[in-house]
């Protein structure tokens, strides 16, 4: 996406490519619905239309190829055999200028340069705007109730070989209330077709849908549900964001778009569901009624919770768009497009969680893909006093965004580019000293999802884990004295490629 960069390059807020500082782009999201972004996309010749493969492997193979490519098309699947006529499923939406497009920026962004915008611009104030409910929508141009509920007619398909079924939901978002608080919470979550009429849906312990299940089942109330398959990019990236607990993703889409979401109330469970959606699915989870769900190719790039007794949700409507569109967005062995959605989005959210609580002269972190935007971090500071370097890693590893399902927090100064994994990794091995620059964090939050956890432990319950926290910073006290680095200044640097670039071409 962007040209490598090099030692020593500067980063920061005002290091845009263009010259200007983050504040004076002026973002813009062209879309609002997926067909919208569709149009976007196919502007930019970034959309490939394949049709006649099968649900059953060609479209799970196909999409495992696609996806691992920064700069494969999207594709879009059309006439599914043995499916609803006109249906389809797209894959691969976050990739080549489509990264940008999505975010309402312009092309001439680094992602480092993107994450920061992202932040600046939609994350820094999270502004919001709640949504405004209409009447009608595109939505229920198809209503499937009683006897001819049948979910499977959709084109889910099976996309890991090891997978125990099709999954519906995986570039999609269930809609919840809170049921004593009463906010609503749009969460993504992998969500599994078990027959005709019932689907089945795994979220992690601590996540807030997962919080307002267990105050339903607690209650012993069905807890009502309903799942959007279909949606505009932008809400797939809120919805699978950590948006903070008890304020509702629409919201924040406003925010970002500048407009409310049109949305509508599912009849049933009154639930307020995205006007343009492409599928609405919507029911209830009945307390104590589990089926065995999984397994599935989870986003470390293992099948992390093998087959376990998930809660149920029995469909009561299905609604959908004339010729509906499936968004896929099925986890690969990092990194894949979810780790590169998920590191702009993340990395910008984390940096504002380490700034707010106080941490100064953070310059720029980055969750990197090929840990899925979770299992390491890299931070840059500009150092300030002796312990800043733990400090901005320790808050990196258990703020909101940080917290869950780490592993390694590599702080460094802020002449490295942390988002350039080289870099990073030239930083920790030549700045740190493993026996004095590494802090651990033991019993923290991780996943049932993990794969190093001891199988005794996930039989317990115990789902923690450990950090790492590298100081891979100049020691403070010998900072000045620290050897220099043997690359050119960032002007140089940049003169260089200007004038001999074409020896690389």
């Amino acid at each position: 996406m962007d040209e490598k960069s090099d030692m020593g390059n500067a980063i920061g807020p005002a290091a845009f490519s263009d010259g200007k500082p983050g504040a004076e782009l002026k973002p813009k999201i062209a879309f609002t619905d997926l067909r919208e972004w569709i149009a976007e996309a196919k502007k930019l010749g970034e959309v490939r239309e394949v049709k006649g493969l099968s649900w059953q492997s060609d479209i799970g193979a196909a999409t495992e190829v696609v996806m691992h490519e920064e700069n494969a098309p999207c594709v879009i699947f059309e006439e599914i055999p043995g499916t609803l006529k006109g249906s389809k499923v797209l894959v691969n939406f976050f990739g080549g200028e489509r990264q940008k497009m999505t975010l309402g920026f312009p092309p001439n962004l680094s992602k480092l340069e993107l994450s920061e915008a992202f932040r600046v611009h939609y994350m820094a104030d999270l502004n919001r705007i709640p949504p405004r409910y209409v009447n009608d929508g595109p939505v229920f141009e198809n209503a499937i109730t009683g006897k001819d509920i049948d979910v499977t007619i959709f084109p889910a398909p099976k996309w890991h070989e090891g997978d125990g079924g099709r999954y519906i939901g995986t570039g999609s978002f269930n809609v919840t209330r809170d049921p004593d608080e009463g906010w609503i919470n749009c969460g993504t979550y992998r969500v599994m077709i078990h027959d005709k009429n019932t689907v089945g849906f795994y979220i992690s312990p601590g996540k807030h849908g997962r919080i307002q299940r267990d105050k339903y089942e607690a209650r012993r109330e069905p807890m009502p549900v309903a799942i959007v398959v279909g949606c505009d990019p932008m809400s797939l990236l809120m919805a699978s964001s950590e948006v903070p607990y008890g304020v509702c993703e629409y919201d924040v889409i406003g925010g970002i778009r500048g407009a409310p979401v049109d949305v509508v109330k599912a009849p049933i469970t009154g639930l307020p569901v995205p006007a343009n959606a492409e599928i609405v699915i919507e029911g209830f989870v009945e307390p104590g009624n589990v089926k065995p769900e999984g397994p599935f190719g989870e986003w470390m790039g293992y099948y992390g919770s093998d087959v376990r007794q998930e809660p149920v949700m029995d469909i009561k409507a299905i609604y959908h768009r004339n010729d509906p569109i499936l968004l896929g967005c099925a986890p690969q062995r990092p990194p894949d497009e979810i780790a590169r959605y998920r590191a702009l989005t993340r990395s910008a959210i984390v940096r504002e969680n380490i700034t707010k609580a106080g941490v100064p002269d953070v310059v720029a972190a980055w969750a990197h893909e090929i840990g899925t935007a979770r299992l390491l971090l890299g931070i840059a500071i500009k150092q300030r006093y002796p312990g800043h370097a733990m400090q901005a890693g320790h808050v990196a590893a258990m703020c909101h965004s940080g917290a869950y399902a780490g592993r390694y927090v590599i702080v460094t100064d802020d002449d490295i580019d942390v988002s350039n994994l080289e870099e990073l990794i030239w930083a920790m091995l030549t700045r740190s000293d493993p026996a004095t620059s590494i802090d651990i964090i033991h019993n923290a939050w991780s996943t049932p999802l993990d794969p190093r956890i001891e199988p005794e432990r996930k039989a317990k319950g115990d789902f923690t884990n450990s950090r790492a926290i590298i100081d891979a910073c100049r020691p403070w006290h010998w900072r000045d004295k620290f050897p220099k680095v043997n690359a050119p200044s960032p002007q140089a640097a940049r003169l260089a490629r200007q004038r001999f670039g074409y020896l690389l071409k």
